[in-house]
């Protein structure tokens, strides 16, 4: 079967695509534990008021290692709530540092909150609940980030 010219054009273009979308980076945050050991999450970054305001919302489950990560312009004590979030989370604020200073653990959905701790972050890393039991998150520990949009 011979291909015809403009269908060959089209397969070069898709194939070109996907190639693209392959090698696509994935934004992660990196938390180091004090063990060494490093636990890899896969993000979703919100910057804008209104990226924000939306979070998580009306989401009826979220995959294991990921989440969505909040930032913010400056350091303050940062509040959330679990208004039409369906599924319960852990919520994980850093601060300026990137430095873990404490975090909100298997917050109910659907509830009001506020959810907050006592301190000022910078960011605030939503992930499904008990992840940080489960994983052995520590205040103090450090976070990094990978593959972030400018």
């Amino acid at each position: 079967m011979v291909m015809k010219k403009q269908h060959y054009k089209t397969a070069i273009l898709f194939l070109y695509l996907f190639m693209c979308g392959c090698g696509r980076t994935v934004p992660e945050v990196d938390i180091h534990k004090d063990s060494g050991d490093t636990v890899k999450i896969e993000v979703e970054v919100v910057r804008t008021p209104a990226e924000r305001n939306l979070g998580l919302m009306y989401r009826k489950s979220l995959p294991e290692n990921r989440g969505m990560l909040f930032v913010f312009d400056t350091d303050k004590n940062q509040l959330f709530t679990m208004k039409n979030t369906f599924v319960p989370l852990d919520m994980i604020f850093i601060d300026r540092t990137k430095h873990i200073v404490g975090w909100v653990e298997n917050a109910k959905p659907l509830s009001a909150g506020p959810f907050k701790i006592d301190k000022d972050a910078r960011y605030v890393l939503e992930v499904n609940g008990f992840f940080c039991r489960k994983n052995g998150i520590a205040e103090g520990n450090m976070v990094s980030f990978r593959n972030f949009p400018k």
